[in-house]
C-alpha cells in the first residue's frame, strides 16, 4: 500500500510539474489569424502571420505585463500592398492592440504591415515598451500612442504609413 501511495504522489508531482512548465512557456503564433487573437500569456511569432480579421484587431493584449516577441517574422493585414488602404481607413482594424494595460512589451525584430488602421496602437496604456519593430504601409499610423504615459519606443522604423485624407504616418 505504501508503494501505491508513493507512486500516486510521484505521478501527481510530475503532472503538476508539467502543468507549471507549460504555463511558463510562450504561446507560439503563426499562419492565418481569422478572428482577433487575445493573448493572456507571453507569446511569440514562430512564422509569418497573415491576418484576415476585418474591422477588429489581429492580436490584442488581454492582460498587463505580457510580452509579444515578433521573433523576426511579419504580420500582414488586409491592406493594399502599395497604399495600405486604398484611400480610407477601416475602424478598429489594427495589427497589435494594447488598450489600457500596463507594462506590456512588443519586441522585434519584426514587421507589422498593411493594416487598414494602425499597425500598433497603445491606447491609454502605461509603461509599454516597443523595440525593433518596422511598421510599414499601414493605413493610419505605424505606431499610435493616444493617452497613457511612461512608454519606451526604441529602434523602431515607420515607413509609408497614412493616407491622403489622414496622413498621420509614423509614430
Amino acid at each position: 500500500m505504501t508503494r501505491l501511495k508513493t507512486l500516486a504522489w510521484l505521478v501527481s508531482f510530475l503532472v503538476a510539474l508539467l502543468v507549471c512548465t507549460r504555463s511558463a512557456q510562450a504561446v507560439d503564433i503563426s499562419g492565418t489569424i481569422t478572428t482577433t487573437l487575445t493573448i493572456s500569456e507571453d507569446s511569440k511569432l514562430v512564422g509569418d502571420v497573415t491576418c484576415t480579421v476585418s474591422g477588429a484587431p489581429c492580436i490584442a493584449f488581454g492582460a498587463p505585463g505580457l510580452t509579444l516577441d515578433l521573433n523576426g517574422f511579419s504580420m500582414t493585414g488586409l491592406g493594399d500592398a502599395l497604399t495600405g488602404c486604398a484611400g480610407i481607413s477601416t475602424g478598429g482594424e489594427i495589427g497589435i492592440d494594447v488598450d489600457g494595460l500596463k507594462d506590456v512589451v512588443i519586441r522585434g525584430l519584426g514587421l507589422v504591415q498593411r493594416f487598414r488602421n494602425h499597425g500598433i496602437r497603445l491606447n491609454n496604456a502605461t509603461g509599454a515598451t516597443v523595440t525593433d519593430v518596422t511598421a510599414s504601409t499601414n493605413c493610419s499610423s505605424g505606431i499610435f500612442v493616444p493617452g497613457g504615459a511612461g512608454h519606451v519606443l526604441e529602434r523602431n522604423v515607420a515607413v509609408r504609413n497614412g493616407h491622403l485624407t489622414n496622413p498621420c504616418g509614423g509614430i
